[in-house]
């Protein structure tokens, strides 16, 4: 613990679209806690909400540290913690249930009554609270590369979405026909997952460069739509026989496509809603469409700790190429334009590594 410093650089969100980079206090730790140095740490289209609006509903306010998806090593530790030692390579997911109420007593920890969320990755060191370290805290593989580990919480999420698919239910031996809407992280991040399991992922993005992406991720087809919905026709042309897929997932967040989806699977088919809309929007619901054709209707949120798991393990595999949407590095204080490029569709993700004093020595 000596070795902290005792100031380090971090982005604080203080508003929409207003970030500031500030020389901030390094936490000590409590019982049970650790600091992380942070080592990795990527941007996400969360982040990307949580700067537009200024904030988020459910995982911080402002001002803030934020960042969530983060890998780096255990630079100290608090007393009563044994699992863990200073220099240790480790991965921390952004939330930690509480294991005793009776949504975690039934699996569905990502629905919690109490769950604790965790932010400030677009710093030097993070303070790790004790229910991180005792239950959703993991060890690195000593070959997994920092930025490909800090991959671990969206794959978690993608993975309880998979998850939420029922895939043994419509693959019965032989692949699933799986139409995937969007093209960004979280989207490619389901077709790459979905291949290695083996199934038979459609692309349906309006960008050439994402479809060509999802193709080297895995994607039997890819489809260009145009924005704004109304293109389930065309995407249920390209399924197998025309008739739709099985399954259809929203990675976008778009309520239009969110209709889409609803309209590209076959009778008896299932859409993962998992793109999460703005507060307040609504869309038009075929009633007639969904009762008579027996569909299932999800939504789905965040992650688990069997889904976090599961995640680091999958990275782990060389063949699961993930990294490939790590588009860039830059330092903690370049963050916000780390975010604006997103936001421009230049990059997927970026990793936050550092500040510019470390990345140019």
């Amino acid at each position: 613990m000596n070795s902290l410093p005792n100031t380090m650089v971090g982005a604080i969100l203080t508003g929409p679209e207003q970030i500031d980079i500030r020389e901030v206090d390094v936490d000590r730790p409590g019982m049970g806690e650790i600091i992380l140095a942070v080592r990795a740490a990527t941007t996400c289209g969360t982040d990307v909400k949580v700067f537009k609006r200024g904030g988020h509903p459910r995982m911080l306010r402002v001002p803030t540290l934020f960042g969530h998806e983060m890998a780096g090593t255990v630079a100290a530790i608090g007393d009563g913690v044994t699992a863990f030692k200073e220099g240790d390579a480790v991965v921390v997911a952004n939330s930690a249930p509480c294991g005793v109420c009776d949504y975690c007593r039934r699996g569905r920890e990502n629905l919690c009554e109490d769950l604790l969320y965790l932010n400030g990755a677009f710093a030097e060191y993070v303070r790790v609270p004790t229910r991180f370290v005792e239950h959703n805290i993991y060890a690195l593989p000593t070959d997994l590369a920092f930025g490909k580990a800090a991959l671990t919480e969206p794959l978690a999420c993608v993975l309880h979405g998979m998850d939420a698919c029922e895939l043994p239910r419509y693959a019965h031996g032989s692949p699933a026909e799986v139409i995937v809407f969007g093209g960004g992280p979280i989207g490619l991040l389901f077709v790459g997952a979905l291949a290695a399991d083996g199934h038979q992922v459609i692309l349906a993005d309006p960008n050439q460069s994402r479809l060509d992406m999802g193709t080297a991720l895995g994607a039997k087809k890819t489809i260009m739509i145009e924005r704004g919905g109304d293109q389930a026709d065309v995407v249920k042309a390209v399924t197998d026989d025309g008739q739709g897929a099985w399954i259809a997932v929203d990675a976008t967040g778009v309520p239009e496509v969110w209709v889409d989806a609803i309209q590209t699977v076959r009778p008896g088919g299932l859409i993962n809603l998992f793109g999460g809309c703005a507060p307040g929007t609504s869309i038009p619901l075929d009633t007639h469409l969904v009762h008579y054709s027996e569909l299932t209707v999800k939504g789905v949120y965040h992650h688990r700790p069997n889904t976090v798991r599961r995640a680091l393990e999958l990275l782990s595999e060389r063949s699961f190429q993930a990294e490939l949407i790590l588009s860039a590095e830059m330092p903690i204080e370049r963050t916000e334009d780390a975010l604006r490029a997103m936001i421009r569709k230049d990059v997927l993700k970026v990793v936050i590594t550092g500040t510019k004093q470390v990345l140019n020595r």
